[in-house]
């Protein structure tokens, strides 16, 4: 029995990285999808991809930080499966630059596409989700909420207030929804390559961050994958409003 039969699930930040390693995972376990995300070219590919497994997928392009955008991955899901079930949030950018050195733009950016966007998808999803009798939603987070980096004020601000709000969503929304956040350490993405640009020297940092795992290791989208998949099944029934840190050891090394 695949674990998300007749579920409906929309994946934002779904064209790399973990976002796509948990579109993957999801599709094989029986899921109808709308993924989303900025790059047409790389959702396109995917979709293709994905169809492969499993006809029921549909690539929307946007910008989920804007309010609407997350409207329309909403009614994407009604008018193509009839339903929402699971929400699997991962779309998120860096924002790099000491605080004092930050614009108001880019600090704008980086809270509206990795916090408000939660905000605005679960606006009009949730109640949506709650016509089906229960649902989840699941927050990819970071380290980053509990653990400070240099440079990295806006995007470290905006992992604590994913957490923080996810908690919010699992104590107004229970027990018809499940809310919990996965927070990773180091993944082998381009996010994380993308991260180390913020230290003096970027490919030591990597390896560095690697040795300083428990085991010793980068971890990969697919570790993330399979936990989503935990906790958006019935496996995981009995937990809600919980972080869940899937770093290798990195946080108590």
């Amino acid at each position: 029995m695949k674990k998300l039969n007749g579920q409906v699930a929309i994946i934002t930040g779904a064209t790399s990285g973990m976002g796509k390693a948990i579109a993957q995972v999801f599709i094989k376990e029986g899921a109808s999808l709308i993924i989303s995300g900025r790059s047409s070219k790389r959702g396109i590919k995917l979709e293709k991809e994905l169809r492969q497994i499993n006809n029921n997928v549909l690539f929307v392009s946007g910008d989920i930080s804007q309010s609407e955008q997350n409207k329309i991955l909403v009614d994407a899901a009604l008018s193509n499966f009839g339903k929402l079930n699971i929400l699997s949030l991962n779309a998120g950018i860096l924002g790099l630059g000491a605080l004092t050195d930050l614009s108001l733009e880019k600090w704008h950016t980086t809270i509206d596409t990795n916090l408000s966007s939660i905000y605005y998808l679960c606006k009009y999803a949730i109640p949506e989700i709650l016509k089906t009798g229960k649902g989840n939603i699941i927050i990819n987070a970071s380290i980053a909420a509990f653990k400070s980096f240099p440079n990295h004020p806006a995007y470290c601000a905006s992992k604590a207030g994913a957490v923080a709000l996810m908690k919010q969503i699992a104590i107004d929304y229970a027990p018809n929804i499940r809310a919990n956040a996965i927070c990773p350490g180091p993944v082998d993405t381009p996010l994380l390559t993308d991260s180390a640009q913020a230290f003096e020297e970027p490919e030591q940092a990597i390896d560095n961050a690697r040795k300083k795992t428990l085991l010793k290791r980068l971890g990969e989208p697919q570790d993330i994958a399979r936990l989503a998949l935990f906790l958006a099944s019935d496996d995981s029934s009995w937990i809600t409003g919980t972080t869940i840190n899937i770093d290798g050891g990195i946080l108590i090394s």
